[in-house]
């Protein structure tokens, strides 16, 4: 168990990467940002899965399983990220997506489990979530009241990318405990080559021109945060949560998410410069009681 939460909580570090690294760019369109990074994480995944001797290809069944979750997990759910903090900021998006905890303790409860045990993460990270959503929207009010239908929009896309990634923390769960022969890493390595692929036909299809990404002035960054995203925040991240996954119940899993939302909002402060208020201060708190509550309940 210790080793499932450590794994859990080391998959949020990495995944709140992915909050504030769109931001570190300019002119960079959210295919381009979205392939670039799954395209790493592919190209690695097949390297992985050509040197290494031992390495497991799927079968038909497993590759169609993977190309579904990786849609989910991955290609359809980040680039729906990208858009929601292209248009509504860093922030709120976090937050939106912070609530999957939620969900996942809602729908992924053990069959032997009470619901009592549950209520004290559950009502501390719903309470962490309205704190920080206040001191959030509170301190960036006049930013989104300008920027009118296209914060809204933002919002919606963060709602559906939220949506996305629930179901393929619950289905992700359920498919590594009925195939217990398929590792953390050979799993990774099977949505990595999904979410390649998928990625690779995206760019194609609606993608800038390599010329043109050559010739922006920051292309440099750009293949860093894309070459650091695909390798940490989507391949390592990937088979620590995987490890996650088939230590721990979904439930379980679902809290620990919240470490994600925490560590998006400190990337976040320290982009910007500036410290989290008393209310955001104190979510974070509440998050990190709901978290240790949540682990409590599990035992």
């Amino acid at each position: 168990m210790l080793a499932g939460v450590l794994a859990g909580l080391a998959a949020g570090a990495l995944w709140g990467l992915v909050f504030v690294a769109p931001r570190m760019v300019v002119d960079v369109s959210a295919v381009d940002f979205t392939a670039g990074r799954f395209v790493s994480y592919g190209a690695l995944s097949l390297a992985l899965m050509l040197v290494l001797r031992r390495s497991v290809w799927p079968d038909v069944g497993q590759a169609l399983a993977a190309a579904g979750m990786s849609f989910l997990g991955f290609t359809g759910y980040y680039l729906l990220l990208v858009f929601a903090i292209r248009d509504a900021g860093t922030e709120v998006p976090s937050l939106i997506i912070g609530t999957i905890p939620i969900w996942m303790m809602l729908l992924g409860k053990p069959a032997g489990l009470r619901w009592m045990t549950l209520w004290p993460g559950l009502v501390m990270t719903a309470l962490g979530l309205a704190l920080m959503m206040k001191g959030t929207l509170g301190a960036s009010a006049a930013t989104q009241v300008a920027s009118g239908a296209t914060f809204w929009r933002g919002v919606v896309f963060a709602l559906v990318s939220m949506a996305l990634w629930t179901a393929f923390g619950l289905l992700n769960a359920a498919w590594l405990k009925r195939h217990p022969q398929v590792s953390a890493a050979t799993w990774a390595n099977w949505l990595g080559l999904a979410t390649g692929i998928g990625a690779l036909a995206l760019w194609l299809v609606a993608g800038t021109a390599l010329p043109t990404l050559a010739a922006h002035p920051q292309w440099l960054l750009v293949a860093f945060l894309a070459v650091a995203t695909g390798v940490g925040s989507a391949w390592l991240a990937t088979v620590l949560w995987n490890i996650a996954s088939q230590r721990l119940s979904a439930s379980l899993c679902g809290q620990l998410i919240v470490s994600e939302t925490v560590f998006a909002l400190v990337y976040s402060f320290l982009w910007d410069g500036r410290w989290p208020d008393a209310l955001q201060a104190a979510a974070c708190l509440l998050f990190a009681a709901g978290i240790l509550a949540s682990i409590r309940a599990h035992r």
